[in-house]
């Protein structure tokens, strides 16, 4: 398969898709809108899982594992919920299979075997976790509960794209509960802030954090705070939201407390999750026509070393000093390659080290381990420095924290030359369709303009950022009056 990629330029999308499976990232599966996600992909995810699982803990989570399958009746108690996923639900009705006696060879489902109550699988675990908590909770002193769990989902999109939308997808999801309505709102709030360092400090991906309007809420949610990206093309991600869900799940399943005073009260209650699109924001926030961009801080391979060689007896040379090299780099933390493989010359390892974002590359010859120096190229902007050897490990983690600082810097650069401040919906369709990016602007806060606007453009509103000042106007398509703006994008 040949590694070069469509550009950017011509089709985003089909880039994207080509890196994806180029990279050795993830393919698609026997299943219909579902994907393998392969050991290079997987250990991104893997990094990934580790750093969030870090600080949930640190703020007081614990992991915990619920059932894949949902009771039908349960799915349903809340309404808003069930409904809001009920178009992509998957059900299982029947238990066992059977052989067919008019197929030879063939199976069927078992007619007999059909189940008194109709299964969903999971799209979300609301219902089977607040089923649980209401066995769990009784009173004033079993409160807060804070639980995560780490699992899979099914959502039967009809349209899907390697980890940006796939009928199964792995994830975390966090459902707490909390005596007072005050509790619930600072929980959900201090999520958004969790996953917006995640993804400024560990991803090098700049976030707008903000709450989103009544239709993007989440579906059984008072209100819905999100953290949105913007992508190379223009198009905004939701990256991670966190739910205040109020009492609406505590009352549908009767999860009550005894208060210090003695009364029964229904908890409150919170719920968040990231997922693996996280993936598809790292690779289209920083990739480039060469292939994959990695922030080292993500990156399974920080540093790949590739001897340049002639015979045994060079490579023997070049290993003995190598050896040692490695050993220092992971005393310090770092994660490394030492690549002896004598089935690829050492441009084609170039190649595959540039496609896999690998962020720094040092390349060892004959020549420099008689001058005592190393080559080291970085990946963020293919710079390469002639560097002694006797330097090498200080001068290779500075640059590792260069090259996260300035993927983040780039990024920010990019979404603040494409956040536009526009007044009237001439200047908004026009901007949304030649610039893209965020567009700021006034809102007269109705569902039925908010559906207009997308409906003559493909715009939602991304959300309502936390920092949005109280600022007097008016509505963009309708002139009706406003009080603040809001930020328009097109979206994945």
């Amino acid at each position: 398969m040949s590694k070069h990629l469509t550009k950017r330029a011509d089709d985003y999308s089909k880039w994207y898709n080509e890196l994806v499976i180029k990279a050795d990232l993830a393919e698609n599966s026997a299943v219909r809108g579902c994907m393998v996600i392969k050991p290079y992909g997987f250990a991104i995810w893997e990094k990934i899982q580790a750093e969030l699982d870090r600080m949930f803990k640190e703020t007081g989570h614990e992991n915990a594992y619920f059932p894949l399958f949902v009771p039908k009746s349960l799915f349903e108690a809340e309404e808003k919920n069930a409904e809001g996923f009920a178009k992509e639900c998957a059900v299982v009705t029947h238990y066992r299979l059977q052989n067919d006696p008019d197929n030879e060879g063939k199976l069927r489902v078992d007619p007999e075997a059909k189940l008194e109550e109709e299964l969903v699988v999971r799209p979300t675990s609301e219902a089977i976790i607040w089923n649980t908590y209401k066995g769990w909770i009784e009173s004033y002193r079993d409160l807060p509960l804070l639980i995560n769990q780490w699992a899979n989902v099914v959502r039967w999109e009809m349209r899907t794209r390697l980890f940006l939308r796939t009928a199964e997808f792995l994830w975390q999801e966090g459902h707490t509960a909390h005596a007072t309505k005050n509790e619930a709102v600072i929980e959900a709030k201090q999520m958004q802030e969790v996953y917006a360092e995640f993804a400024e400090n560990f991803m090098a991906m700049p976030v707008v954090k903000g709450f989103k309007s009544d239709s993007e809420r989440f579906a059984g949610a008072e209100d819905t705070y999100t953290i949105e990206a913007l992508m190379q093309d223009g198009k905004a991600l939701q990256a991670g939201t966190s739910h205040f869900l109020g009492q609406n799940f505590a009352k549908a399943f009767d999860v009550k407390f005894t208060t210090k005073e003695g009364k029964k009260e229904h908890v409150w209650a919170t719920s968040w999750g990231v997922s693996t699109r996280l993936i598809g924001g790292l690779i289209m926030t920083h990739s480039d026509d060469l292939g994959l961009v990695l922030p080292p801080k993500l990156a399974p391979i920080q540093v790949v070393i590739v001897p340049i060689y002639k015979g045994d007896d060079q490579l023997d040379a070049i290993s003995e000093k190598m050896n040692v090299f490695v050993k220092e780099l992971r005393k310090k933390g770092i994660s490394v390659k030492f690549d002896t493989r004598d089935t690829y010359r050492p441009g084609a390892k170039f190649a595959e080290y540039e496609l896999k974002g690998v962020p720094v590359r040092v390349a060892i010859g004959n020549r420099d381990l008689e001058n005592g120096t190393l080559e080291i190229a970085r990946r963020d902007t293919l710079e390469k420095q002639t560097v002694a050897q006797d330097n090498a490990v200080v001068y290779i983690e500075n640059l590792l924290k260069e090259i996260q600082s300035n993927l983040f810097k780039k990024a920010l650069e990019y979404r603040e030359e494409h956040t536009t401040l526009v007044n009237d919906f001439k200047e908004f369709k026009k901007v949304i369709k030649n610039k893209g990016g965020f567009v700021s602007a006034h809102w007269d806060g109705t569902e039925e303009t908010e559906d207009r606007i997308k409906e003559y453009t493909k715009a939602t509103i991304r959300c309502i950022p936390n920092n949005a000042k109280e600022e007097v106007g008016i509505c963009v398509l309708t002139g009706k009056p406003s009080s603040r703006r809001v930020l328009f994008a097109k979206a994945y």
